[in-house]
């Protein structure tokens, strides 16, 4: 395991350096070197788990190390106690045999005094024979003296006999008691001997587990050490796809800033075209087309109702009569398709010639009928923007009353960004 460790720790001081950030030429790409730099930091988290869960790993094995140095501690205070206790325990017992000892010897001199009295005592009716025993029943005076005497001499033969065996008893008994106390002395030496030989070899494990817990905390700081590297390697990472993350919006946002300018010189071209190509068909047209839509615009503030204004128009009817009225002016407020309209005066009457009802605002009128996809969207369709709203001509072209300088006139459908499409015919 420690090998694997310090591998892993040369792998990670190699793998660690300070990468700059590859500033890239679009927003594409950018984006590309961010999830590049993603991912190396999520390998980097792999490998920092990783040594987390070596860290928890080693924790538990070095706690359960720990818990058997201290269960073994323990032991080893408990054995020690106990060897105090034998020590105290087998000198109690030697001076009990020191004591049996001197018992032993006194109840000896006792006992070979009294055998040696009561020797002299047999020695000296032996050699007196029969006619001392007669000599002192023939002193008897009378037969209770007689009775007497007898009893006297079988008295000192019984108290002669009953005191050697009780010296003999006594004498018997403390050799049995000494004998016992040394084989208990004996017993407590060999178990203190064990004892001894217990403490030892638990110290000698103790010795070892202490060992083995301090490789534990070495491999421990070992891989904490590793672990606070990946975390700054992990630091340095997330900061660096910081700052590509912030490049990439600003490379975004510049190239779309250079979209739109695109796209609104597209349009100012395409308007500038259309209004080439409208200039040149209004000089184009007959003088009575000309004196009809002169006379159109100073009759009256609406245009004349097609034919169709009973709501059955289709959606390209109702985007070619928009049409008529390009070139028109814009006016704030305004309703009338002739004289003047904002956007969604212009919207409403157009459809209101058709029988139409919608709301009178851009903003309602982007809830008006069914909403679309742009993808979807058909002639007669409105295209609703932030603040404005446009009729739909098809192949993302749009009829609208676009601002005060430019009156109604023809545009690209995604000129700006479109919030909503919207089908009021069917």
């Amino acid at each position: 395991m420690r090998k694997k460790l310090f591998s892993l720790f040369l792998l990670v001081m190699v793998a660690v350096t300070s990468v700059q950030p590859v500033y890239a030429t679009s927003s594409s790409e950018l984006k590309k070197q961010r999830e590049e730099k993603e991912s190396q930091k999520n390998s980097t988290q792999s490998e920092l788990d990783a040594i987390n869960d070596q860290i928890s790993d080693l924790s538990g094995e070095k706690e359960d190390v720990d818990a058997q140095i201290d269960e073994l501690t323990g032991q080893i205070a408990e054995i020690m106690v106990s060897v105090d206790l034998m020590e105290e325990e087998i000198a109690d017992t030697q001076e009990q045999i020191v004591q049996a000892q001197s018992d032993y010897d006194a109840a000896k001199v006792k006992e070979e005094e009294q055998y040696t009295a009561m020797k002299k005592r047999i020695q000296y009716l032996y050699e007196k024979g029969e006619n001392s025993y007669l000599q002192i029943l023939l002193e008897a005076k009378s037969w209770g003296d007689l009775l007497n005497k007898a009893e006297y001499v079988q008295e000192i033969y019984t108290y002669d006999r009953k005191m050697l065996d009780d010296y003999a008893a006594t004498v018997k008994e403390v050799a049995q008691l000494k004998e016992d106390l040394e084989i208990h002395k004996s017993d407590l030496e060999a178990s203190q001997y064990e004892l001894e030989q217990e403490q030892t070899s638990l110290q000698e494990t103790l010795d070892e587990q202490k060992a083995v817990s301090a490789d534990y905390e070495r491999d421990l700081a070992r891989a904490q050490e590793q672990a606070a590297v990946y975390k700054e390697k992990i630091k340095k990472q997330n900061e660096e796809i910081r700052q590509i993350a912030a490049a990439e919006e600003a490379k975004r946002a510049e190239e779309e800033e250079e979209r739109r300018r695109a796209e609104e010189e597209s349009r100012r071209a395409e308007e500038s075209r259309q209004a080439e190509e409208e200039k040149k068909k209004k000089a184009e047209s007959s003088e009575k087309e000309s004196e009809k839509e002169s006379e159109s615009k100073s009759s009256s503030s609406s245009a004349p109702a097609p034919s169709s204004s009973n709501g059955s128009a289709t959606g390209s009817e109702i985007a070619n009569y928009a049409c008529q009225f390009v070139g028109n002016p814009y006016v704030p407020g305004g309703t009338s398709l002739t004289n003047g309209a904002d956007c969604s005066g212009f919207t409403q009457s157009v459809y209101k010639a058709f029988g139409y009802s919608i709301p009178r605002t851009s903003s309602q009128q982007r809830s008006a009928g069914r909403e679309v996809s742009y993808s979807e969207a058909q002639p007669g369709d409105l295209i609703c923007y932030a603040g404005h709203v446009a009729i739909y001509l098809g192949n993302g072209r749009i009829v609208h009353a676009s601002s005060v300088k430019t009156g109604i006139k023809y545009g690209t459908a995604t000129y700006k960004t479109i919030l909503s499409v919207r089908r009021i015919v069917n």
